[in-house]
């Protein structure tokens, strides 16, 4: 590019944004197919997130690992996510939505298929933590093209849906794991077949992310406004007449510069606080608490692995309605309303938990965990929608990919190390440690939050 060309791009950023707005509201008749195939991606992440906790047992038996390599084969792919979050988002913005959309499934196929013929327990942690770099990154991907091919309002409730399909997810799985133990099928046959089957969705959804359109838009925000022309024109039957018929340099972003811009709004920084507050608070309740779950249904005479199964089917399928209802509900309440709700559901019934375990009434505990579950899947509806949608479209990667970091690093670190502090502390005095973290989400919704439903970026 020439000095000329590098000096126009400047205050030619006012004609990209306008052109890429232009281009979203008037082509994008896909985007709503665009925010369900995000949210399909999830269900395959929902897969091996959680079927990994019901083979274990299997896996134990056949490998008879230490706590610390049981320990990482769990919480492995939550912390190859959180490499694949940060990479991914920065990536996104840097060679484009649609190529990482395609690439992150594509190697998300050929590692599940590589968990079911791992040799041992070491190439198992290996292979999960790869995993969870497509995991991490295709969600940061996806939250960033929904926010851009989606009108306000609709972005939102698509967004937010991100929890219901997460309980349908685990409902799948749950299922099809019951099944495989109704059918007796011999242990290491069940966990192979569990952990390869998660290429299947991935497959499908690959195939139907093919013709995914973005060219012009990403022609447009780099700056290669001739492409752009051509491919509109070719497309839409329209040559972007707003924009002039040279390139410009456009200076690429950096996770720097997109920290120094959410400074200059205060709304947009303190909207995006709280996104990493609530992905974090949100990460951590439900990490710690999912692991005493099978403690708690024990507790209440449930003692079969079908058994577990078969109850924790039935409490995601109660929680799989609320996360229906929460994206529904945010047009009227706004993300504060959702947030302070969730937040407030699952400080209630968690504090409720700890003193039916302290007074030893633990008839309460399902009616308290169904509780519980019905506030998180409202609290962690919008913490990567907020953060997403209120950045410059040309930070919207690195926004999505930084929030995710803060859903992951809780989820690693609470599966890897609760089970130490649960065991130290006991169940009662765990449940209300627990609560701190819907209390910290609920006091950051009351006063850090502002109301940005509906808000659009410069």
């Amino acid at each position: 590019m020439s000095v000329a060309a590098a000096t126009e791009a400047a205050p030619e950023r006012a004609a990209i944004d306008s052109a890429v707005r232009y281009l979203i509201q008037n082509y994008s008749p896909k985007g709503n197919r665009v925010g369900w195939l995000m949210m399909a991606s999830i269900l395959v992440e929902a897969w091996d997130l959680y079927s990994i906790a019901f083979v274990l047992i299997f896996i134990k038996e056949q490998y008879n690992p230490g706590p610390l390599e049981l320990g990482l084969a769990a919480a492995g792919t939550q912390g190859g996510a959180l490499i694949g979050a940060l990479l991914g988002g920065w990536l996104s913005d840097k060679i484009g939505r649609r190529w990482m959309f395609l690439g992150t499934m594509t190697m998300f196929v050929v590692l599940a298929l590589a968990q079911a013929f791992v040799p041992n327990m070491t190439w198992l942690i290996i292979i999960r933590f790869l995993l969870g770099v497509p995991l991490g990154s295709d969600i940061s991907t996806g939250y960033t093209y929904i926010m851009e091919s989606m009108a306000k309002g609709q972005r939102e409730v698509m967004g937010n849906r991100w929890q219901f399909m997460f309980a349908v997810g685990e409902v799948i799985t749950l299922g099809v794991i019951a099944v495989f133990l109704v059918m007796e099928l011999n242990h290491e046959t069940l966990w192979r077949v569990t952990l390869g089957l998660g290429a299947v969705p991935a497959l499908i959804i690959l195939f139907l992310r093919h013709d995914v359109p973005e060219t012009a838009v990403w022609l447009v925000q780099h700056g290669r406004f001739k492409e752009a022309k051509v491919v509109a024109q070719q497309m839409y039957n329209d040559n972007l007449a707003m924009l002039p018929n040279h390139d410009v340099v456009v200076e690429k972003p950096s996770p720097w510069d997109f920290l120094a811009d959410l400074r200059k709004d205060p709304i947009r920084w303190r909207a995006t606080i709280y996104g990493w507050i609530a992905c974090f608070a949100q990460g951590s309740e439900f990490s710690t608490f999912a692991f005493y779950l099978p403690v708690l249904f024990a507790m209440i005479g449930v003692s079969s692995v079908l058994g577990n199964n078969l109850v924790t089917m039935a409490l995601f399928s109660f929680a799989a309605i609320s996360g229906w209802i929460g994206p529904l509900l945010t047009p009227r309440i706004g993300h504060r309303g959702i947030g302070i709700a969730g937040f407030g559901i699952v400080l209630v019934s968690l504090l409720i938990a700890a003193a039916a375990l302290y007074t030893d009434h633990k008839y309460i505990l399902p009616f308290a965990a169904a509780g519980m579950l019905w506030g998180h899947y409202w609290d962690a509806s919008n913490c990567m929608t907020i953060p997403t949608m209120v950045a410059r479209p040309r930070y919207r990667g690195t926004a999505s990919g930084f929030a995710y970091m803060f859903v992951k690093l809780p989820s690693f670190l609470a599966i890897f190390l609760f089970p130490v502090l649960f065991t130290a502390i006991g169940q009662a005095n765990a449940t209300l440690f627990v609560a701190i973290f819907p209390l910290i989400g609920l006091l950051a919704a009351i006063f850090i939050l502002p109301e940005v439903y509906g808000y659009e970026a410069d």
